[in-house]
Order: C-alpha cells, then structure tokens, then sequence
C-alpha cells in the first residue's frame, strides 16, 4: 500500500467532511439525545456517501459524475425535503425522564440512511473532490486501480475521523445537559434543520440558482 497516497486520501476526506451543514448537525444531535454510538451511526452513514462520491472522483467515472449532476435538481428536490421532515421530527420529538437510549435495528438503520440520503442528494461533493485531491498532490493515473483503492480507503478513513471528532466533542457535553436543556437544543437543531432544507428547496428554483452561484449550496 502507498502510505503516503493513503495519508493524502485522509486529509481529502477529513477536509471534505469538516464543513458544518445539516449532517454535522443531525450528527451531533443524536450524539446529545441518543449517546456517542447513535451519532457515530449518522456519520457514518456520511461517510460511506462521501467515500462513493470520492471512489466515483478517484476512478474518474465521468458519466455517472455527469448523470448526477443532470439530475441534481431532483436529488436537492429530494434531499431538500427530508430535510424538512428530519427537523419537524426534531422539534416535535419529546423527551421523557426515564427515556434511555435504546439501539435497535430500525432506529440504527434510520440514523445511517438519513445522514446517507442527506449527503448523496449533494452531487456538488463530487465537483469538491478533484480541486481538494489536486490541493493535497493525490493524483492517480487512469487505470491505477490499486492506487485509486488506496485513496478510496484514505478518503474513508479520513471522513470517518471527523465524525469521530465531531462526535467525540458533542459526547463531553451529553453529561451536563438536563431535560430541559436538552430539548432547547433539539429545538434549535430541528429548526437549524430545517432553514437548511428551505434553503437546498431554494436553490432548485431560478432566482435560487442565481443566488447560489455566488455561495454554491
């Protein structure tokens, strides 16, 4: 394995994965209601769509990139409202004294899906990925599949890194929160939520485009 393409696969994916939106905030949330493993589920539901987007980058598989983006309106159409659904879910959801968080297989397959959903809505991960694999010097020649894997792995691994320390950082503060506190801050992620998801419905329409081809969403 070439250590060092795999270095530069980490930092690609850490760098990918750190900006805040609402999977970082999904992630969090779940690390504050349900405990370190829920939220570590969220991300790596982000994580494996992260790394798909990468391996599509990495193998240079343009026509599945170019369909993506040809029907990228459909996919934030999509993500868009789930978004809206996660963050009504979020502020309605009402939290109980004597609630302990209990892991099953619906609730940890829903933690994965929606974070993966989320994140796979976003064809624009894709266009991030060749200027950030550019910028770190991971280059692979076409047809280097051992090579493209290495930087696969790196690239999920290093995804997988920043929502162990986004997670990591939420869990510290699970501890000191009361009820009451504890159902402000699924409030106030639900709502952050949903401005999100009203913002990716935004983008779909006309005027939208124009306004985030300034500040691309």
């Amino acid at each position: 394995m070439d250590f060092v393409l795999f270095a530069k696969g980490i930092i690609a994916g850490f760098v990918i994965a750190a900006p805040v939106g609402p999977v970082g905030i999904l992630c969090a949330q779940r690390t504050l209601a349900k405990g370190i493993p829920a939220g570590l589920i969220a991300g790596s539901g982000a994580a494996i769509a992260d790394t798909i987007f990468g391996a599509v980058a990495a193998f240079g598989l343009t026509f599945i990139a170019g369909l993506l983006i040809q029907i990228e309106n459909w996919l934030r159409l999509g993500g868009g409202i789930l978004l809206l659904i996660l963050g009504l879910l979020t502020i309605l959801k009402k939290i109980s004294p004597s609630e302990e968080p209990k892991r099953s297989l619906t609730r940890t397959a829903g933690d994965f899906a929606s974070t993966f959903v989320l994140t796979i809505t976003n064809p624009m991960t894709i266009l991030s990925f060749s200027p950030v694999f550019l910028a770190v010097g991971a280059i692979v020649p076409q047809g280097d599949l051992p090579r493209a894997w290495t930087l696969i792995l790196g690239v999920l691994a290093g995804s997988s890194l920043w929502w162990l320390t986004l997670c990591a950082l939420a869990s510290l503060f699970r501890q000191k929160l009361s009820l009451s506190r504890m159902q402000i801050i699924n409030r106030i992620s639900g709502g952050l939520i949903i401005v999100f998801g009203l913002l990716v419905l935004a983008s779909v329409t006309s005027l939208g485009k124009q306004l985030f081809d300034l500040v691309p969403l």
